[in-house]
């Protein structure tokens, strides 16, 4: 009896230490546990991942609004262009039917002003004058009937007119006499440049004004006083001719000159009106008008 107690016991005894292990294996597998070192490394890091999403949507929102700048600044742009596009193809239409400077469109009126005031005429100018200077000092003239015509209008008004046309135009920095004074000058000089070149190159020079013959004595010496003392012809319009239109008066002046055996190598001009019609010159140079011209830095 005593040896059957005891093996009860002891198998009783044993039942209980395996389901104690039991259960201990149990907690150990179904269980986690972390340490506070590695705790701190894992909060850490999704405190990292969240401020690189913040910092990634904060990058996204800023290259959306500057993508939307760009596109706001490209459309804006081509409202400019074109813009500009229509008030220089209005100015070409102008330049060759002779409007007169109130019959621009209003939003196109500022385009010629600046084009004054910033510069760029002038730099326009300079560039024409370059040009021709460098043409007919590559030619060589047979004799003095080779002829280069030059429209001494320009000389005198240097392009920049102080009429009520031009007030109603809103040139208004021509209130500033000592501003126009310093273009006028900077003109004179460069016509005066041209003019030079071409006597040095041996090019035989007539003259051609809008004035009437009644005014050829002033107009001689407001030429001499001027600089421009030596020509071969002074051609001024007749008492008929002041009832013509500008452009048939050039035309038919070009056509006696070419009927009388000259050869006209050349016209300078900055009025269309004298480049247009029969018996042009080969090369003819066309000086910037600042009514017609428009510069894109006006916009």
């Amino acid at each position: 009896m005593e040896d059957q107690m005891e093996r009860r016991n002891s198998t009783y005894s044993l039942s209980s230490r395996g389901g104690s292990e039991l259960e201990s294996r149990y907690m150990m597998e179904s269980g986690f546990y972390v340490t506070s070192f590695v705790a701190t490394i894992f909060i850490a890091a999704l405190i990292t991942l969240g401020l690189l999403f913040i910092t990634l949507l904060v990058t996204l929102t800023v290259m959306l609004r500057s993508c939307q700048n760009q596109t706001s600044g490209v459309v804006q742009l081509q409202k400019t262009t074109d813009l500009y596009a229509y008030c220089r193809l209005f100015a070409l239409h102008a330049e060759l039917n002779r409007l007169e400077p109130n019959e621009f469109p209003t939003i196109c009126r500022g385009y010629a002003t600046q084009y004054i005031t910033e510069g760029q005429y002038l730099r326009d100018l300079k560039l024409t004058v370059l040009m021709a200077k460098r043409y007919f000092s590559s030619l060589a003239p047979k004799d003095s009937l080779d002829i280069v015509l030059m429209d001494i209008d320009d000389i005198f008004q240097s392009n920049i007119p102080h009429n009520t046309s031009l007030l109603e135009f809103r040139f208004d920095l021509y209130d500033s006499s000592n501003w126009v004074e310093e273009v006028k000058h900077s003109i004179g000089i460069l016509i005066l440049e041209l003019y030079t070149k071409l006597r040095a190159s041996g090019w035989s020079l007539v003259y051609i004004t809008r004035k009437p013959e009644t005014q050829r004595n002033e107009t001689k010496e407001s030429l001499i006083s001027a600089g421009y003392g030596s020509w071969s012809s002074l051609i001024m319009r007749s008492d008929e001719e002041m009832k013509m239109e500008s452009w048939e008066y050039f035309s038919r002046r070009r056509t006696e000159l070419c009927n009388q055996g000259f050869r006209i190598k050349g016209v300078i001009s900055s009025k269309m009106e004298a480049l247009t019609g029969s018996c042009l010159g080969i090369r003819n140079f066309k000086l910037p008008d600042p009514i017609y011209k428009l510069d894109v830095k006006s916009l």
